[in-house]
């Protein structure tokens, strides 16, 4: 079983990884990628869901959504979040549990995004060119392709790659990243000490360089590729926060 596979995984840093505060920031985030991407209408595909912050938001801009996780976990916490809802049952999102690498539907999406670093978790190159292939052939002609990772060049800017929260319940949540020998994976080491008891987890992922996913996409067969130092649009130079790339399918006609 690969880390990402562990629903107890996803149980244990749940509340640490998707707080209030975070599901708030949803709404805001894809007005950012949306203005980005030029698309406002249409068929939408959000592979790597999670609890589906996005999927939602997209749905409530009049999107048909199509939510995409591994984990059964995290799609029943994006059920019970959409059925909460205002629109329930009608939101427009469809939820499907299966393997980034294998979900594929042809010709079916207007936009597709993949956001906060849920990219690269394999364990070779090749895994990531499959995935972002499936991607490409899911898009319509003239399709975008929004994702957002921490690029090469952001986790070497970092001047700390510690960081701990202490929660109201006195949790502590701490992570710790590091880059492998020859700079093409990540390890992280996430801690939870909750009262008495503590929870370790150690897992790895693939990093790429602005340059190195820019020709991963162009690769997987999208026509256009543009980087960006974060949501917002800025250049992908020395202040980036994150690497996103804009990736777009030759139009038709």
């Amino acid at each position: 079983m690969q880390w990402f596979e562990d629903e107890t995984f996803w149980e244990a840093f749940y509340a640490h990884l998707f707080t209030e505060e975070r599901m708030a920031a949803a709404p805001g985030e894809v007005d950012r990628l949306l203005a980005l991407a030029g698309v406002q209408e249409g068929a939408a595909l959000d592979l790597c869901c999670g609890p589906g912050r996005h999927s939602l938001a997209l749905a409530q801009r009049g999107f048909a959504v199509t939510a995409v996780d591994r984990s059964r976990f995290l799609l029943d916490k994006a059920r019970e979040r959409t059925a909460g809802t205002r629109l329930g049952a009608a939101a427009g999102v469809e939820f499907v549990e299966a393997d980034m690498r294998e979900f594929v539907r042809e010709g079916a999406f207007d936009l597709a995004i993949n956001l906060f670093t849920s990219f690269g978790y394999f364990e070779t190159p090749e895994e990531d060119l499959q995935t972002l292939r499936n991607v490409r052939a899911s898009m319509k002609p003239g399709g975008v392709f929004v994702i957002d990772v921490m690029g090469k060049e952001c986790l070497a800017a970092m001047p700390s790659r510690t960081r701990w929260v202490e929660t109201p319940g006195k949790d502590l949540f701490v992570q710790h990243g590091g880059i492998l020998p020859g700079w093409s994976r990540a390890r992280m080491q996430w801690l939870l000490v909750r009262q008495e008891r503590a929870l370790r987890y150690d897992y790895e992922y693939n990093v790429y360089s602005g340059q190195e996913l820019y020709a991963l996409l162009r690769s997987a067969g999208f026509d256009e590729v543009r980087l960006f130092g974060n949501l917002d649009g800025a250049g992908y130079d020395s202040a980036a926060t994150r690497l996103v790339a804009r990736a777009q399918v030759r139009g038709g006609g």
